[in-house]
């Protein structure tokens, strides 16, 4: 089969830049890029594509046509959608269905050789795949990662408030956006049964699709690449070990530097919740005496200075951690040590384990939650958020496969991590459990069969040609001089 990915927004290259840097550049990015090469691997020609950037501070997107090395069957093709600098991707709307979609039908009509099938992620994907299913009738699947109608009820919007945050976010046409997306699609991916029911299934999508519709979703979770995710030791483990133990060295109280360290790595966003963790942290003298924080964290290893990473005043989670850590003399507890790619976060992982240390990730809301899978791969147990996916991927029935913990509630937090700090007994079930968990249902190997399967099966019952859903596409779409009445009125849910 050819198979294209529809991404617009986060952008791919060779060196998977950015990512784990900027909002836009978060786990869908490692998703599409797992799957997309998954099936390049078993045989499929397979397109990866994005939007073009030519801004001389975004160098790495200015190709039309790009490659990962020593995969052939794939491409990242970038077309022009908008201006040409960067642009969030709140930002995209307008030029979505006016330059996007057209750029890349124009691509693949002078190449005589369209695709099987579109897999489209995110509202904006979702977006252009119904286009693109309007105007040459090739089915399309749609992975939403989130949606905005969860976020709005996370940032508090209101139908008093909702104009200020529409300006900023641009919700009004967001869920708009998605409501076309799952009513046109042939099939909707999500990664838990719990997604499909609480997140489809909200006030906002009603009249768009029935979570009753079993045909309409398949649950494929996502998975830990192994290549990388592993407790067999890379290249670069030795010097990965060597920069922890020196900022250790020169960050830690001289007599805690034996301590397992309590390990965070996921972007610096409120949402993930680390002033919740550092609070809890704070809270509870026995916690302090057992471990170390640990803060993974994206930043070039020459010029990292601890000193500075806390004094910085430009993001919000560090300033507030920083006043924890000042108001209760933690100085000395917590450190930060930079992480600059997957294979860099797996080696730590792995000498951390050998510390006995835990990973933690006390986000307020996780629809799948991979992060802690990783770390569980190479041998960390987990203490993870019971909000969202991970109720489903680290706990079936009553046997554990990870700690749940209450986000919201520090003591929790606190007693989760004390259950792994206590016991080397219970340290080494969790561990082992959560092992065999991951290697038996969460690799990509098996996300990426799952895929080809749906793909096989909506190629065959449609063939090339598929049916349109029955919300009409709205004109706004195309003209974005077009009042936004109609958009605004989609939120009445509110």
């Amino acid at each position: 089969m050819h198979i294209a990915f529809l991404n617009p927004q986060g952008n791919f290259d060779p060196k998977d830049s950015y990512w784990a840097e900027h909002p836009d550049f978060g786990g869908q990015l490692v998703y599409v890029k797992e799957v997309a090469s998954g099936l390049a691997d078993r045989g499929h020609q397979v397109d990866i594509i994005t939007r073009k950037v030519i801004d001389p501070e975004w160098p790495e997107f200015s190709k039309s046509v790009d490659a990962y090395p020593g995969m052939a069957n794939l491409r990242i093709l970038r077309f022009p959608c908008g201006p040409d600098r960067f642009l969030i991707k709140e930002e995209l709307w307008p030029f979505l269905g006016t330059e996007w979609v057209p750029n890349i039908l124009a691509f693949y009509q002078a190449e005589k050789h369209l695709p099987d099938i579109f897999t489209t992620h995110y509202g904006d994907g979702g977006l252009a795949g119904a286009v693109i299913q309007n105007k040459i009738g090739i089915p399309f699947t749609f992975t939403a990662h989130s949606l905005g109608a969860q976020k709005m009820e996370k940032l508090g919007v209101t139908s008093t408030n909702i104009t200020d945050f529409d300006s900023r976010y641009h919700f009004s046409i967001r869920i708009a956006a998605e409501r076309i997306s799952m009513n046109h699609a042939a099939r909707i991916i999500t990664s838990t049964r719990q997604e499909k029911e609480t997140q489809y299934g909200h006030p906002a999508y009603q009249g768009a699709v029935s979570t009753s519709d079993e045909r309409k979703f398949s649950v494929i979770p996502p998975g830990v690449n192994l290549k990388i995710f592993s407790q067999a030791r890379g290249e670069i483990d030795d010097l990965v070990t060597a920069r922890i133990k020196q900022i250790a060295a020169s960050s830690l109280n001289p007599n805690r530097n034996h301590l397992p360290y309590i390990i965070s790595a996921s972007r610096l966003d409120p949402k993930k919740n680390i002033t919740g963790l550092v609070q809890a942290f704070a809270d509870n003298q026995e916690l302090q005496e057992k471990g170390n924080i640990l803060l993974a964290v994206r930043g070039q290893v020459e010029s990292f200075s601890q000193e500075a990473f806390f004094h910085s005043t430009d993001n919000r989670v560090i300033k507030d951690i920083k006043s924890i850590i000042d108001q209760h003399q933690l100085e000395g507890k917590i450190f930060a040590v930079p992480l600059n790619s997957q294979e860099e976060l797996a080696a730590a992982y792995r000498y951390c384990a050998h510390l006995r240390s835990l990973f933690i990730l006390p986000a307020l809301y996780e629809p799948f939650g991979l992060a802690p899978l990783e770390a569980i791969a190479c041998g960390l147990p987990a203490v993870v958020t019971k909000n969202g996916g991970p109720t489903e991927s680290l706990i079936e029935g009553r046997k554990e496969f990870g700690i749940l913990i209450d986000p919201e509630i520090p003591a929790d937090i606190a007693n989760g991590l004390l259950r792994l700090l206590r016991s080397e007994t219970e340290w080494k079930n969790i561990q082992q459990a959560g092992l065999a968990r991951v290697l038996e249902k969460y690799t990509w190997q098996q996300t990426t069969k799952r895929y080809e399967q749906v793909f096989q099966e909506i190629v065959s019952e449609n063939g090339n040609s598929a049916e349109a859903g029955n919300l009409p596409i709205p004109e706004y779409f195309f003209d974005p001089s077009e009042p936004n009445r109609q958009r605004i009125s989609l939120l009445g849910w509110l």
